[in-house]
């Protein structure tokens, strides 16, 4: 069993969404609730999606259970991760998803990784940075009187600012536009720079896949909907 990439989601939706995604382009995808106590059942899987119950969940219990998912991915030889949360970055000033990137860099001691929320399908797209939801920024959605995750900024930049320890940058649609080389190329100035966070423009399906084809050359630490933390 060889695992290529070991995913996981705040929640079981998320968790849903992705590994039906990973399935429709190819890839034998295991779903699990919760991190198992064994891998008993992955079968031949090529990628792992965890669903687990961290979206609003306090931070530190968030951060505890995403590590777990992720030293238990680790042991299984996963070699590419993903953090999968709600494509409208659901989430409040002070986390989930700045400090379980966070933690999960550490873990991996790693330097870099995407942020791109966009899920095309869903009409949820990224451009200039800006999380848009159909044709709206995402503060001027419904998302803007969330109960408990109320979102009145569209700034994925300055969400992760606010969020995160590390520095974050942009890497525009018209970087992704020009192709792989070239995103790649974005990707390696950000970490030349001592920027840990790419957030990254995406408009279409063929973004996604530019982003992911660079990402993939490098291997980045990657999550998100579509390819990114996120």
């Amino acid at each position: 069993m060889t695992i290529l990439l070991g995913c996981i989601a705040d929640d079981f939706t998320g968790a849903t969404d992705l590994a039906n995604t990973l399935m429709q382009r190819g890839m034998r995808t295991v779903q699990t609730i919760g991190v198992p106590a064994a891998d008993n059942g992955l079968g031949d899987a090529e990628a792992v999606v965890v669903a687990l119950k961290s979206r609003t969940s306090p931070v530190a219990d968030a951060v505890k259970a995403s590590v777990a998912a992720l030293e238990w991915l680790r042991g299984l030889g996963a070699q590419q991760f993903f953090f999968k949360y709600c494509s409208t970055f659901d989430s409040t000033p002070n986390g989930n998803i700045g400090p379980v990137a966070d933690a999960l860099l550490d873990a991996l001691g790693a330097d870099f990784a995407l942020v791109c929320p966009a899920f095309p399908a869903n009409a949820r797209t990224v451009c200039q940075g800006e999380l848009f939801v159909g044709e709206q920024l995402l503060s001027d959605s419904s998302m803007k009187d969330h109960p408990l995750t109320p979102m009145r900024d569209s700034n994925l930049v300055r969400l992760m600012v606010a969020q995160a320890q590390r520095r974050v940058g942009l890497v525009p649609f018209t970087t992704v536009d020009a192709g792989v080389k070239a995103t790649t190329a974005a990707f390696e100035s950000l970490r030349s720079a001592g920027i840990s966070y790419g957030v990254v423009d995406a408009l279409t399906d063929s973004h996604l896949e530019i982003i992911g084809e660079a990402a993939s050359a490098h291997r980045l630490v990657t999550g998100g909907s579509g390819v990114a933390l996120g």
